[in-house]
This record gives structure tokens, sequence and C-alpha cells, in this order.
């Protein structure tokens, strides 16, 4: 999974009936083989995601 600044980050529910968190990379932490992403939430909260098989990058289109 490649990210860069600025892309959206889609993390899926967990559970049945959980939902998914969107988010915007704010900062790339870490080496191109273990990234650590910082990210802003659209709920306001910031957090360090490292991105598993739940995680989905959006590329803004263009």
């Amino acid at each position: 999974m490649r990210a860069t600044v600025g892309d959206r980050i889609r993390v899926h529910g967990r559970a049945v009936g959980m939902a998914d968190h969107l988010g915007e990379v704010i900062e790339i932490r870490g080496t191109d083989d273990e990234p650590l992403l910082v990210i802003r939430y659209d709920d306001g909260h910031e957090g360090l995601l490292s991105p598993g098989a739940d995680c989905e990058v959006l590329h803004p289109a263009g």
C-alpha cells in the first residue's frame, strides 16, 4: 500500500454493523517497507496508523 500526503484513507469496520472511518493522510513516518501514517479523521481526531488489510487508500482524482 502506497500512500502520500493528501490521500484519503478508509479503514473498514472490524465487525458487522461497525462504520468505516475516513480520513486524510497529513504526514508519513517510518519507511517504505513499514509506513506509519498520521491521519486526520473526518470527525476531527488525529491518529497514527500502521495500514493493514482493513485499509484502503483513495487517491485524489487528477
